[in-house]
């Protein structure tokens, strides 16, 4: 049994055959935990900035005495605009 069995679908891309923004992250993930560092970038692009998103959220919830807030806004946006701009990257570019 692998990690691989237990990865959820994509709707959108099951539906309606069409990627959505977030396409490749749980793969992207596993190959980070997995030492294949350069294809999970290549696979999905904000794959580092959401793993730093999460570590900060974890760490918010650990330490309560600082205020996360800030740095949780920044990276989100970051993260968004890296996931936006590879998306449509990947599609107009790559794909055509």
């Amino acid at each position: 049994m692998k990690i691989e069995d237990f990865m959820l679908p994509c709707p959108s891309k099951k539906f309606l055959g069409i990627e959505c923004f977030g396409c490749g992250t749980q793969r992207a993930i596993v190959m980070v935990f997995e030492g294949k560092f350069g294809e999970a970038f290549h696979l999905f692009p904000a794959v580092y900035t959401l793993l730093l998103f999460f570590a900060t959220v974890f760490l918010s919830f650990v330490d309560k005495k600082r205020n996360y807030g800030n740095v949780l806004v920044i990276l989100a946006a970051v993260n968004s605009v890296i996931m936006v701009v590879s998306y449509f990257y990947k599609h107009f570019f790559i794909n055509h």
